[in-house]
């Protein structure tokens, strides 16, 4: 469990109901410190879900939907979120305004005789994007419909929202061939699945990304961002290695992580939960 303190500033009065408990206990992060400030010199201090906290939807009627709070987050190095199962930590924010809403952990099974902790990941959204999708198109749903609801979902992922999974090397004896196979099998499936059997060129533009040279120890990041028209750029400790524009590749990626069939599937809950979420606010 991690602490955090996260100082929200508003542009106008709000009074947010506490935030529902995902179905999901393993992203539950207890007993966090947040502190809202409304106006001059007010201030609540309260224990929170860290990855609700992040965005709050103004209150609505069902005729119209009031303008959004202007929220603030500062961000510092303590502010982070850990996988339990490999101890890795996630930032709660990167870049402008991606949040993190999920984390998760990807296994493979070894010859058929144990599974071993590949990487762990965070999946991070753009909350401006997020909550235009959300509170305009779903604004009408409740929360508890929207979460079963296939057509968010895959609204989700066909969407123009700037997101980001990224994952931290766990297996100390993978190396750059080994992920660039992974996802040669992988991404290669979901693009047969989404777009038919000719994308053999498209999929070598992707995974020709990740060249030999590249070091991946334990504890590596790997960035694969959907960047805005459907971009997918990737970077490797922090350094930019190249980008594919291409609305499947992108797809086919997040359908990894947050499809009908993810790599984690308590991650995936996590993630749909979280975004839902903003339908009660």
């Amino acid at each position: 469990m991690v602490s955090f303190r996260f100082p929200f500033s508003f542009s106008q009065p709000l009074n947010p109901k506490p935030p529902r408990a995902t179905s999901s206990s393993r992203f539950a992060v207890a007993a966090v410190a947040v502190t809202v400030t409304v106006g001059v010199g007010a201030a609540i201090a309260a224990s929170r879900n860290p990855i609700l906290d992040w965005v709050f939807c103004n209150h609505r009627s069902s005729s119209s939907l009031l303008p959004w709070g202007s929220i603030s987050l500062a961000e510092s190095s303590s502010e982070s979120v850990v996988e339990p199962k490999t101890g890795f930590s996630f930032p709660a924010t990167i870049g402008d305004s991606r949040r993190l809403l999920g984390v998760g952990l990807r296994k493979k099974s070894l010859l058929g005789l144990k599974n071993i902790d590949v990487y762990a990941f965070g999946m991070y959204a753009d909350c401006d994007d997020v909550k235009k999708l959300v509170c305009e198109k779903y604004a009408n749903l409740p929360a508890s419909e929207l979460r079963g609801n296939k057509a968010f979902v895959d609204d989700l992922m066909e969407a123009d929202i700037k997101m980001t999974i990224r994952l931290q090397i766990v297996y100390s004896k993978l190396n750059i061939r080994s992920v660039r196979n992974a996802f040669q099998e992988s991404v290669g499936n979901r693009l047969k699945k989404f777009g038919g059997l000719e994308n053999d060129a498209l999929l070598q533009s992707f995974t020709s990304l990740f060249k030999d040279e590249f070091k991946i120890p334990r504890g590596s990041t790997i960035d694969l961002t959907q960047e805005p028209g459907y971009v997918l750029s990737v970077a490797i400790e922090g350094n930019n290695v190249g980008s594919v524009k291409s609305k499947l590749l992108c797809k086919s990626i997040l359908d990894l992580y947050i499809g009908e069939d993810p790599f984690d599937k308590n991650a995936r809950e996590d993630f749909l939960d979280n975004v839902a979420s903003l339908a009660d606010m």
